[in-house]
């Protein structure tokens, strides 16, 4: 309601300002009218009597002339000039007290916020604040830092932060030092690699490529290296092994992993077709106790290996079924289907490679 009453009194001066000037006299004409004309010729006529050009006689006759024409002219032109301006002004009149406020509606419905609420001005430098506060924080923990070198810790709280700005080359300092100082792990050296990645472009150069390794050599079930580990072939232009990769992760995650659409995402750009689990599945193992859902599970394993007695050319499958014997810690099972496996692909040279290439990324090579 203010905001409206402050337009009303903004529109209000403005047709004030416009009907100001037309509501006082108008001047007098100048030069160009009958009557400037006439006046001249009077001040002519005493000039010539003056210098004795004509006589006191034809000088009056003059004047009373020029005067009788004067005054008519006077006449007329007044009539014409205030009938025309009370036309005229009553019209500007009309158009500023209707026109003004429609066109300044029309100009706000247009390009105005009618309605948007209020915005305070804590709302309005709320993003603004909540930069120069992290911007405060990390100033903050980088000046403790600079006191306290040795504080992995500080390092470790650090480094994310600065990966989240877009600071990556600070941040893969920050990693270094959090791994020199609070000792090595696979999350640590995914999360340098990572940095090293993003500081490249997000390419996964040999540097960012021999952290993955790491990682994968301390847990080899770091899903994040793993992912990039994938992501690192596909750059390099074996799409097969970034997709064994990608399905090995696929084949020993949870149905809800909530890395599942990315890795998902990442098999589509390669052109590679996921493994899939139905909603009825999904559905069905969440609903179940620890015992129902196992057996579950081995009835879906054990119809995968009947499948593929049938047809042995699956490399996925077969990669699926070592898996799924690994994690149900049946590791005799899971060697011998990698047996079985390498005799029914044996004869594809193509296969057996994608095979093998499979065991490898599953840690069952040998």
């Amino acid at each position: 309601m203010t905001l409206w009453f402050v337009f009303a009194l903004m529109t209000a001066a403005a047709v004030f300002a416009v009907l100001w000037p037309l509501g006082r006299g108008a001047g007098r004409a100048s030069g160009g009218s009958e009557t400037v004309v006439y006046t001249d010729q009077l001040a002519e006529v005493q000039r010539d009597v003056a210098a004795g050009m004509i006589g006191a006689n034809e000088a009056e006759a003059a004047r009373v002339e020029i005067s009788r024409r004067l005054l008519a002219a006077s006449d007329a032109e007044t009539g014409a000039s205030s009938s025309s301006n009370i036309v005229f002004r009553r019209a500007v009149a009309v158009i500023a007290l209707t026109m003004l406020p429609l066109v300044a509606v029309m100009f706000y419905a247009r390009f105005g916020s009618p309605s948007l609420g209020d915005f305070p001005l804590a709302e309005r430098a709320r993003t603004s604040v909540a930069t120069a506060s992290m911007d405060k924080l990390v100033a903050q923990v980088e000046t403790h830092l600079e006191k306290n070198p040795t504080d992995g810790r500080g390092w470790e709280v650090l480094a994310p932060v600065l990966v989240k700005i877009g600071r990556f080359d600070d941040a893969v300092r920050a990693w270094r030092n959090a791994i020199a100082y609070n000792g090595e792990s696979a999350s640590r050296r995914a999360d340098l690699g990572e940095a090293i990645a993003a500081a490249s472009g997000g390419v996964v150069t040999a540097e960012a490529k021999a952290e993955f390794d790491r990682a994968i050599a301390l847990d080899p079930n770091e899903v994040k290296a793993r992912y990039f580990v994938g992501l690192a072939a596909e750059q390099d232009g074996r799409k097969d092994d970034a997709a064994n990769v990608w399905r090995a992760m696929l084949a020993s995650a949870p149905a809800d992993a909530p890395w599942r659409p990315l890795v998902l995402e990442a098999l589509a750009r390669v052109g590679v077709a996921a493994p899939k689990v139905s909603d009825e599945d999904v559905a069905a193992a969440r609903g179940m106790n620890e015992g129902d859902r196992n057996t579950m599970i081995r009835g879906m394993v054990d119809r995968l290996a009947t499948r593929l007695k049938d047809n042995g050319n699956d490399v996925d499958g077969w990669l699926r079924l070592v898996r799924a014997y690994m994690v149900l810690g049946e590791r005799d099972k899971a060697q011998a289907a990698r047996g079985d496996a390498r005799q029914a692909v044996g004869s594809d040279a193509a296969r057996l490679q994608q095979l093998n290439d499979g065991l490898k990324n599953l840690g069952l090579d040998g």
